[in-house]
């Protein structure tokens, strides 16, 4: 059973930005982004767990979704939770703008993260950033940098609960498996035998995605929300059990392919990167435990717009 005390819903996948490290694949060209209706949802199972602290709005980019993320951050605000935002700052074009944008989310905000690094822009995404926490003083919302070092550069800490500040090395998942890891220093694939990122047995925090799919690490699928419910799901998540995390607890990356079978027999860039490939290569035989397809690298999110119905119901 996990003990959750953060959600961070990947309100939308797409973004402004087709950034190299990305987890999830943000895109102009993805459309997969919740409702309404369905963030309510997830905010009430959130809170019918008893154990939710947090609850992060991230993407993709989710203030491209600006009316849905003011009333998303709102109701979380009224349900009792502190609530965090990831963004690029891409809105903070100069002071005054900045200022409009993140006026109605003061005194509802706790954490507003965003990014800025070599893989987010040049010296215009480092003058933005700069507008946001300058604007995020002014209105009395806690802000910090997300900072991204470059492949090679270690430090940092691994992503588990809120989002750590300062800088953290690049995790070869996502598009960074196809872009970034070819470059980047390899070793053997038998040496990677741990998952050193997450908690995959006692995760504190998971991701939803606009499909509802619940990811114990971005492409790592333990359930629907809307299907199931996060009680639920939480209940009967058995780490060992799974067809992914079993494997993975058992041995890292290098059990997961011998397990499997799979002919992956090379040398990675990290763990993350055997795993994602080993992944991607598995999501045929395992679609329940590894999706959606947007986060695997498909040029556009599968967008439902149709809010499901609550699993109580």
């Amino acid at each position: 059973m996990i003990r959750l005390d953060g959600l961070h819903l990947l309100l939308t996948l797409k973004c402004t930005a087709e950034c190299d490290h990305c987890f999830v694949w943000g895109s102009p060209e993805q459309d997969a982004t919740m409702t309404l209706h369905q963030v309510e949802l997830l905010l009430e199972q959130a809170r019918d767990l008893g154990t939710v602290e947090w609850i992060y709005f991230e993407g993709g980019e989710p203030f491209l979704f600006y009316a849905l993320l003011l009333a998303g951050v709102r109701r979380a605000r009224d349900a009792g939770f502190r609530v965090g935002i990831v963004t690029n700052g891409y809105w903070a074009t100069d002071a005054a703008d900045a200022r409009e944008c993140l006026s109605p989310l003061a005194g509802a905000v706790q954490d507003l993260s965003v990014s800025n690094d070599r893989y987010h822009g040049d010296a215009e995404q480092t003058r933005r950033a700069a507008v946001v926490l300058e604007a995020a003083s002014g209105l009395g919302i806690p802000a910090s940098v997300i900072h991204i070092a470059a492949p090679g550069v270690t430090g940092g800490e691994p992503v588990s609960g809120t989002i750590p500040p300062g800088t953290s090395p690049v995790r070869f998942r996502g598009r960074a498996a196809a872009i970034l890891a070819p470059g980047a220093p390899k070793q053997p694939w038998y040496t990677f035998t741990a998952c050193p990122c997450e908690d995959l047995r006692n995760p504190g925090r998971v991701h939803v995605d606009p499909e509802g799919n619940v990811h114990i690490c971005q492409g790592i699928l333990i359930g629907n929300a809307y299907e199931t419910g996060l009680a639920r799901i939480c209940r009967d998540y058995d780490p060992d059990v799974h067809p992914i995390t079993g494997p993975l607890l058992a041995g890292g990356p290098a059990e997961l392919i011998d397990r499997h079978g799979l002919p992956l027999r090379d040398d990675y860039a990290d763990a993350c990167h055997l795993c994602y490939i080993a992944r991607r290569t598995l999501r045929s035989r395992m679609p329940e435990a590894l999706g959606p397809p947007a986060v695997y690298g498909a040029r556009r999110g599968t967008a439902s717009r149709a809010a499901r119905p609550d699993p109580r119901a």
